[in-house]
């Protein structure tokens, strides 16, 4: 099974990854939840939740979010691990991160 992960910073700003199953099997889903909660605490994101409870979707948009499409276009190893981690996090195949309009889809 290959997982497609894209990233979206608007039109024509896309940045695609693929993994396969083996690639992905070399984390868990445990070790990609603590990566997004220190990226999360390291870029000092705030929820987006005025309750203050942070569900893993929030994380994931925020941390595109702070981070910005600069570390897609250049930091390549990173962006590749947040696409990873993300796959595994979300347990789904196809996945669209759509930092513009703040969205999730599958």
């Amino acid at each position: 099974m290959l997982y497609h992960v894209t990233v979206s910073f608007g039109k024509d700003k896309q940045y695609q990854f693929r993994f396969s199953q083996a690639e992905l099997a070399e984390s868990t889903p445990e070790e990609a939840r603590r990566w997004f909660d220190k990226e999360f605490a390291d870029l000092q994101c705030e929820a987006s939740n005025p309750m203050g409870k942070v569900l893993i979707i929030d994380k994931i948009l925020n941390i595109a979010r702070y981070a910005g499409e600069q570390r897609f276009i250049d930091g390549k190893s990173w962006a590749s691990l947040f696409a990873r981690y993300t796959a595994l996090a979300l347990a789904r195949d196809t996945i669209r991160v759509d930092v513009e309009a703040f969205n999730i889809g599958y």
